[in-house]
C-alpha cells in the first residue's frame, strides 16, 4: 500500500461514525419532544414543588381524589347532564277505555243523637247549624244531617232468674207496652238469660209472637244471672244485621260468674258503633218490692252495695252506646219507661262527618255533641210554647273505635 492512499482510507473510515452520532442526536431530540408532550402539567408542577420544597398544589377545578401520580382529573358534567331525568310521557288515552285513579278515602262517621228535656220529651225542629261535633276536643265539619224516623230492629234482653222471678214476672208484663208500639216494618226479638242467653223469639214483626215469648217466662230454672255473657253474645249476633239496632236490657245488672269480663263487654260496646243500648235496672225497685211485702231483710240490706255497683254498670252500658238508663223505684213505672224507650228510638237526629284525624290506627276517639247558636259557639237556648227556657240533654255515644288499616 502507498502513502498517498492512507489519508483517503482514514477519511472513509470516519464517515460511518459521524453518521451514527447524527442519528443518535436525532433520536434524542425526538424522544425529548415525545416526553415533553406526554408529561402532564401536574407532574411537572409536582416535580418543581418537590425540588423547591413547597406544598403540593390543590387539585384543579375538576379534580378528584389523590392517586399515586397526583390528583386524578375528573371532567365536570355539563348542566344538562346534572338535571334530573325527564318524566316519561303520559300515556295516550284510548277512546272507549275508562281512566282510573287510586285514592284513599277517610271512613264516614255516623252518629245518632237524642235531644231530650229533663222530663224525657224529644225536642223537634232542630237544624244542622244547631249541632257541633267534637272528636277528641277537635271540631268536625258536619256533612250529613237528618231527623231519623226509621223502623227499629230491637232485642228485648231480659234477666229471669229464680232469685227474683215473682218480681220480674210482674215487671216484664210491662214490656207489652214496648210491643204495643211496634209498627209495620219493625222487628223485635226476645232473649232471656240466667246462666246463658236463650232465644225465646227470633226477629219478627208480629206483635202476638212477642207477647207469646214474654208469656213463656213462667218458672226460672237457675239463680245465676250472667249479664256480661248475655250482652256480649247479643252484640255479637247483631253484628251480622245491617242498619241501626237497639238492645233493651232489663235486669238487676248483677253478674254471677260470666266467662266474659266487664272490660271485655266494654270493649265490645266500643267496637259496635251502630247499636244503642237502653238499660232498665230492676234492683232498686226489687228492694222496694220486698220491703213493702216482707220488710227489708238484713241480708237484702247487705246486697244493697251489690245493686249500687250493678246500677253503675247498667248506666255505663247505656251512656257509652248513646242510649238511656232508667232506674225506677216502683213497679208501676215500668210501663211508662218502655213507652219512653220506644219514643226515644224513633225520634233521633242522625249526623255524619269525615274526621280530621285520618289515621286508621284502631284507637278510641272521644265524642261530644253540643247544641250551639248558629254561627257561634254559644249554647243554644230552647224555649217552650210559653217562652219558658227549657233544660235539655243531648244523648249520644261517648266515642267510637277507629278502623284499622287492614279493615
Amino acid at each position: 500500500m502507498s502513502a498517498a492512499n492512507r489519508p483517503s482510507r482514514s477519511a472513509s473510515s470516519r464517515n460511518p461514525l459521524r453518521a451514527s452520532i447524527v442519528l443518535l442526536l436525532t433520536m434524542t431530540v425526538a424522544l425529548g419532544g415525545w416526553a415533553q408532550q406526554g408529561s402532564s402539567p401536574q407532574s411537572g408542577g409536582n416535580q418543581q414543588t418537590q425540588q423547591s420544597g413547597q406544598q403540593k398544589p390543590s387539585a384543579p377545578e375538576a379534580g378528584g381524589p389523590e392517586g399515586d401520580i397526583g390528583p386524578i382529573a375528573i371532567p365536570k358534567k355539563k348542566p344538562e347532564e346534572t338535571a334530573p331525568p325527564a318524566l316519561p310521557p303520559k300515556p295516550k288515552e284510548i277512546e272507549g277505555m275508562p281512566s282510573y285513579s287510586l285514592t284513599v278515602d277517610v271512613p264516614l262517621v255516623t252518629l245518632d243523637a237524642m235531644v231530650l228535656t229533663k222530663d224525657g220529651q224529644f225536642i223537634p225542629n232542630l237544624q244542622k247549624d244547631h249541632f257541633r261535633v267534637l272528636e277528641d276536643n277537635v271540631p268536625q265539619k258536619i256533612q250529613g244531617f237528618q231527623r231519623t224516623e226509621a223502623p227499629i230492629t230491637a232485642v228485648l234482653l231480659v234477666e229471669f232468674a229464680n232469685t227474683n222471678y215473682r218480681f220480674m214476672y210482674d215487671a216484664l208484663r210491662a214490656a207489652y207496652a214496648f210491643a204495643d208500639t211496634m209498627q209495620k216494618n219493625d222487628y223485635v226479638a226476645v232473649v232471656e238469660y240466667d246462666m246463658k242467653p236463650i232465644i225465646l223469639q227470633d226477629f219478627t214483626n208480629d206483635k202476638n209472637a212477642v207477647y207469646g215469648a214474654l208469656n213463656m217466662l213462667r218458672v226460672p230454672g237457675f239463680s245465676e244471672s250472667n249479664v256480661f255473657d248475655a250482652l256480649y253474645d247479643t252484640l255479637d249476633r247483631l253484628d251480622q244485621i245491617e242498619g241501626r239496632k237497639v238492645v233493651v236490657l232489663v235486669g238487676s245488672g248483677r253478674d254471677t260468674f260470666s266467662k266474659i269480663s266487664y272490660d271485655q263487654v266494654m270493649k265490645k260496646i266500643k267496637d259496635t258503633p251502630n247499636v244503642t243500648i237502653f238499660t232498665i235496672s230492676t234492683g232498686r225497685a226489687l228492694l222496694e218490692w220486698y220491703d213493702a211485702r216482707y220488710g227489708m231483710h238484713p241480708e237484702a240490706r247487705l246486697r244493697m252495695m251489690d245493686y249500687l255497683q250493678a246500677d253503675n254498670q247498667m248506666n255505663t252500658f247505656a251512656k257509652l252506646s248513646g242510649g238511656r238508663w232508667f232506674n225506677p223505684r216502683m213497679e208501676g213505672e215500668f210501663r211508662g219507661i218502655f213507652r219512653d224507650v220506644a219514643q226515644s228510638v224513633r225520634n233521633q237526629y242522625t249526623l255524619s262527618y269525615r274526621p280530621t284525624n285520618t289515621k286508621l290506627d284502631g284507637t278510641f276517639r272521644k265524642l261530644k255533641i253540643e247544641l250551639v247558636q248558629p254561627g257561634t259557639d254559644k249554647p243554644l237556648i230552647v224555649k217552650d210554647q210559653r217562652g219558658k227556657e227549657l233544660k235539655y240533654n243531648v244523648v249520644a255515644r261517648d266515642g267510637y273505635t277507629a278502623r284499622r288499616q287492614v279493615e
